[in-house]
C-alpha cells in the first residue's frame, strides 16, 4: 500500500512539478517579470553608452536620476517618448548597465503589463536593493488601465516602493490613442483624456526623442561603421533611410546589417 501511494505521489509531482526556488534579484544585472515571477536574463550587454549618437541630453538626464536612485537618494520615474527606433529603449538598458558598471546596487527588471505591477511592487519592497523598473513601448488605451498606472505610481493606497523607479518608454508624449481626437462621439471625451494626461503628469521626468536630422542620422551610421571596420558610401546610407521612410538609430542599425551582409561578415 505504501508502495503505491508513492508512485501515486511520484506521478502527480511529475504532473505537477513544485514551484522553481525563488531567486535573489540583487544576484542579477538585469531580469525579466514573468509570470508573477522573476526571470534573470542570461545575458544582459547593452551598447556602450558612447554608441549612442545624437541624444546626450537625454543621457545626461536619464544618468543623473539612476545614480541618484541607485544611491539611495530621491529620484524621479521617468518616459522617455518620441519617434520609433530613436533609442528610447536602448537608452534604457545603456544607462542602466552604465550605472552598474559603477558598482551600484541597481538591477533592471523588465515588466510587460500594467496589471502585474502590484504584486511586483509586494516582492520587492522589503528588499534592500535598488530597481529600475522598465515598461517599454507602453500604449495605454485603456482609461482604467491609466487609472491604475497612475495610481501606483502617486496617489493611490498602494504606491511604488521607494526602491524602485519606473521607466517609461512610449510613441506619444502624453500617452494618449491616436484616436483620442476622433473622440467626439463619446459621452465625456475630456474625462477620458484628463485620464491619460494625468497620467503623463505623473512622472517626475519627461524628455522626447525626435527623428534624426540627416548629419545625425549619418553620424549614427558612421559610429557604427567605424566600430566593425566596415565602409560605407554616405549617399547609399541616405537612400537606405530614404527607403524606409525614417532616419533613426533603428534604420542606422539596419543599415549596418545589411553592409556586413553585403561584405560577407557577421556581426
Amino acid at each position: 500500500m505504501s508502495d503505491a501511494l508513492d508512485r501515486i505521489a511520484a506521478a502527480l509531482e511529475r504532473l505537477a512539478p513544485p514551484p522553481p526556488e525563488p531567486i535573489d534579484p540583487a544576484a542579477h544585472l538585469a531580469l525579466v517579470w514573468r509570470a508573477g515571477a522573476l526571470v534573470p536574463v542570461e545575458r544582459f550587454a547593452p551598447l556602450p553608452l558612447d554608441a549612442l549618437v545624437g541624444i546626450d541630453r537625454q543621457k545626461e538626464a536619464l544618468l543623473a536620476t539612476l545614480h541618484r536612485h541607485a544611491a539611495g537618494h530621491a529620484a524621479h520615474d521617468v518616459l522617455l517618448w518620441g519617434a520609433r527606433g530613436a533609442g528610447k529603449s536602448a537608452l534604457v538598458k545603456s544607462a542602466v548597465a552604465a550605472v552598474q558598471a559603477e558598482n551600484a546596487r541597481l538591477s533592471l527588471i523588465e515588466v510587460a503589463s500594467v496589471d502585474t505591477l502590484p504584486d511586483l511592487f509586494a516582492l520587492i519592497a522589503p528588499m534592500p536593493h535598488r530597481f529600475a523598473l522598465f515598461l517599454d513601448d507602453l500604449g495605454v488605451d485603456d482609461p482604467g488601465e491609466a487609472r491604475v498606472l497612475r495610481s501606483l505610481l502617486q496617489g493611490g493606497t498602494q504606491e511604488r516602493p521607494a526602491n524602485a523607479r519606473l521607466l517609461v518608454t512610449a510613441n506619444r508624449r502624453h500617452l494618449v490613442p491616436r484616436d483620442m481626437e476622433e473622440q467626439a462621439s463619446a459621452i465625456n471625451p475630456r474625462d477620458a483624456a484628463d485620464d491619460h494626461l494625468a497620467l503623463a503628469d505623473r512622472f517626475g521626468l519627461s524628455f522626447g526623442f525626435h527623428v534624426a536630422d540627416q548629419d545625425t542620422y549619418l553620424a549614427i551610421v558612421e559610429r557604427y561603421v567605424g566600430d566593425r571596420d566596415l565602409p560605407f558610401d554616405p549617399a547609399d546610407a541616405i537612400a537606405w533611410a530614404m527607403k524606409r521612410g525614417s532616419r533613426s538609430g533603428r534604420v542606422a542599425w539596419q543599415y549596418v546589417v545589411e553592409l556586413a551582409g553585403r561584405e560577407g561578415r557577421t556581426l
